[in-house]
């Protein structure tokens, strides 16, 4: 009995177990025959790529010394990303939604929206619009944008808001008038303003393309909103916002901007999809306010340069210099952008992101500048024009009180190399964006480089260039002796006087030497009528004015005074009276500070002219320098020893004993120089020029400076002396 039941249970668990089987193996059948179709049928998951700029970092500039001035600042911008970004209305909304209670979380403001078509304001009944006319000026692409829009969701003119008994969720205020005064604007505005439906409609239907409204049945003409009436504005205005903005794969649409890290990981650890971290590197300025005309600006590819960046690899949105260093060393100072490819799947889940260019970071650059110069150079221009101005004398009109402006530099004398650019007023870079306006509409043109793109006549400091010409012409030797008589009466129709018979004063029997230190008129008016303007213009040439000084920035070259100049300006007919005012730095004559800077290196060089250049080497990233500036001689015009003793013993005589006396005599350090008043206008004070070297015995420095309306070229000596304390250590 007991072996019956145990074969009994035996073959029932036999059986059960043979069901079991039968059972896997009949599933297994139809899922690889009968189920066959069904996943011939299904969508298979494919996977999509697509390539995302890596922003390359931009290189920094240094000054000589490596004191950092241009560096990078990093700031996060919180962008919507149109290939992840949800597909439906009601996810749209739902994540601007969240992302925008997220900045109120994290004390973020978003973007404010560019030009809107539209004034919207919630009510407790709904929502009051009207159509703003200032939108329409111009016709700009938004406003293309606008009307594309409108025609495209076929925005009804008709009645059926009207018709409807309940008062409607949307009403219109009508038109915004365009501010302004112009009739002819005005008009376009209106013309404009009569091809775009009534607001309240437009309005109507951008509720209805974003899911901001429903309605219970088809006779419901109101409506109501999906959210508050202001959670409503805010969405309207936004997504409206970023369809005039043309959101796209090609252009993201920023909605905050210098986001800190706390919004950064909110945003990135409850969004997924649909928005992206943009990394912005902004420059940084070390010596705010300071050495701005040099640096220059950055700023985006403007649609005039577009085909010029795009042919040499850059992003359309890409970042590049537009003035001073940023822009003359673009080519080193730029990076190379990087590939991050994010591979996505047929949901757009992000598979993964693969890193597949590294981008390059741009080079370092350095420049010749010394910071702690340029500082005091600016300074010290400031104050002596402030000083020019406190020492005009209140009883004598046009000594000095209108003095504004003017500019300084400094020059390696051996090698070209420029130490320092002012240019004065001067304005900050660091606040350039919103000081812009102020400084477009002030009178004084603060944006403007005096130093390189200004042009002034050299007056007396011209003299030097001339007596060395007549010199080596053998016009005149160190002995000649030229009668001064105060009024030049060579010629009957025109007989200038020197300067000094204003003060009932005649230089007498005067040589070279002394006469560069009393800078007589009367001398340098004979001695270029001897010489002729065509042997002056070429001497002058010569030492490089009128001519390009090489520096990398922007530059006036200047004019040279002589008959070629007029003729090919159709301008008056040269004279001979023409030739003694330009013998004295008059007449056509004009030439940048920078210039005649570089003349003067010229000179104390012998004649020999180097290229004047800012950029001192570039570095890698790393540190390691891939170029060094040469120092490059432009042009050798030999001048002998015998006159070059000449020329310098004028012009230490000048800072020792002559004009400039009053503020070098006793100075520590030789110097040799010369000055020079320039008249403009005769409702204006006279310009101060004045042009110096040191030490005397080796000149080591060159310096020139410019005051506009400074009245007396010796009251330009003061800025001069400052930067000499400086370089020489003599500041205590």
């Amino acid at each position: 009995m007991k072996k019956r039941e145990n074969l009994v249970r035996f073959m029932a668990v036999g059986v059960f177990f043979c069901a079991v089987c039968l059972l896997f193996v009949g599933r297994l059948i139809y899922l690889q025959v009968a189920g066959q179709d069904y996943y011939t049928m299904s969508q298979p998951k494919t996977y999509v790529t697509r390539r995302v700029p890596i922003q390359a970092v931009r290189g920094e500039i240094y000054d000589c010394y490596g004191k950092p001035l241009v560096t990078n600042s990093y700031t996060y911008d919180l962008q919507l990303d149109y290939a992840s970004f949800p597909k439906t209305e009601a996810e749209k909304n739902a994540m601007l939604t969240g992302l925008l209670a997220a900045g109120v979380r994290h004390g973020e403001e978003p973007v404010a929206e560019g030009a809107l078509p539209l004034t919207v304001e919630a009510t407790s009944e709904g929502l009051f619009v009207s159509l703003y006319g200032d939108f329409f000026i111009g016709g700009g692409a938004r406003y293309r944008r606008f009307a594309a829009l409108v025609e495209g969701m076929h925005v009804d003119w008709g009645t059926e808001i009207d018709a409807d008994p309940t008062s409607p969720l949307v009403v219109g205020g009508g038109i915004l008038p365009y501010s302004g005064t112009d009739r002819d604007t005005a008009d376009a505005v209106e013309s404009r303003i009569r091809d775009i439906p009534p607001a309240e409609r437009c309005v109507q239907a951008l509720l209805e393309r974003y899911g901001l409204i429903t309605y219970t049945d088809r006779n419901d003409y109101r409506g109501q909103f999906t959210y508050s009436p202001e959670e409503t504005v805010t969405l309207l205005l936004r997504r409206l916002d970023m369809e005039l903005a043309d959101f796209s794969t090609a252009a993201p649409y920023t909605l905050f901007s210098d986001i800190s890290m706390a919004m950064v990981s909110h945003a990135e650890e409850a969004w997924h999809r649909g928005l992206r971290i943009h990394i912005n590197a902004s420059r940084q300025y070390e010596y705010p306010g300071y050495a701005s005309h040099i640096l220059g600006t950055v700023g985006k590819i403007d649609r005039d340069e577009l085909q010029y960046y795009t042919e040499r690899g850059y992003a359309m949105d890409a970042v590049v210099g537009k003035s001073g260093v940023e822009a003359a060393f673009e080519s080193y100072l730029r990076g190379v952008d990087g590939v991050l490819t994010i591979t996505e799947d047929t949901y757009g889940n992000i598979v993964s992101t693969e890193v597949t260019t590294e981008p390059v970071a741009g080079h370092n650059v350095y420049l010749t500048i010394d910071i702690g110069l340029q500082m005091a150079a600016e300074i010290a221009l400031a104050e002596n024009v402030q000083q020019i101005r406190d020492e005009a004398d209140p009883e004598k009109p046009l000594s000095g009180e209108d003095a504004s402006a003017g500019a300084l530099v400094a020059v390696k004398v051996e090698t070209g190399a420029v130490l320092a650019i002012a240019s004065y007023p001067t304005y900050n870079l660091a606040t350039l964006g919103q000081d812009i306006g102020i400084l477009i509409n002030d009178e004084t043109s603060p944006m403007l480089n005096r130093a390189l793109q200004s042009a002034y006549a050299p007056g007396s400091t011209y003299k030097v260039g001339v007596a060395v010409a007549a010199l080596e012409e053998e016009v005149i030797d160190e002995d000649t002796i030229i009668d001064a008589q105060g009024t030049y009466t060579v010629y009957e129709d025109y007989q200038p006087s020197c300067w000094v018979v204003a003060h009932n004063g005649v230089h007498g029997k005067i040589k070279v030497v002394e006469a560069i230190q009393e800078s007589c008129n009367y001398f340098f008016f004979e001695v270029g009528r001897l010489l002729g303007i065509d042997k002056i213009g070429e001497h002058m040439q010569q030492f490089g004015l009128g001519m390009p000084t090489g520096i990398e920035l922007g530059e006036k070259t200047g004019i040279i005074a002589g008959p070629a100049y007029r003729d090919e300006n159709g301008l008056d007919k040269w004279s001979p009276g023409d030739t003694l005012q330009a013998a004295i730095g008059q007449s056509d004559n004009l030439f940048t500070p920078l210039q005649i800077c570089m003349y003067t290196s010229a000179l104390v060089n012998q004649g020999t002219r180097y290229s004047a250049h800012l950029l001192d080497r570039v570095s890698e990233y790393d540190g390691k320098v891939i170029h060094r500036t040469a120092s490059t001689v432009l042009s050798e015009t030999p001048i002998s020893d015998e006159i070059y003793e000449i020329i310098r013993e004028g012009m230490k005589n000048v800072m020792d004993n002559g004009s400039a006396a009053r503020i070098f005599a006793g100075y520590p350090i030789t110097v040799g120089g010369k000055t020079g008043t320039a008249q403009v206008y005769s409702t204006k004070s006279d310009n101060a020029i004045m042009t110096a070297f040191a030490p005397w015995e080796n000149p080591d420095i060159a310096v020139t400076c410019v005051i506009e309306q400074g009245y007396s070229g010796t009251k330009a000596g003061y800025s001069i002396k400052d930067v000499f304390d400086y370089y020489f250590g003599l500041k205590k």
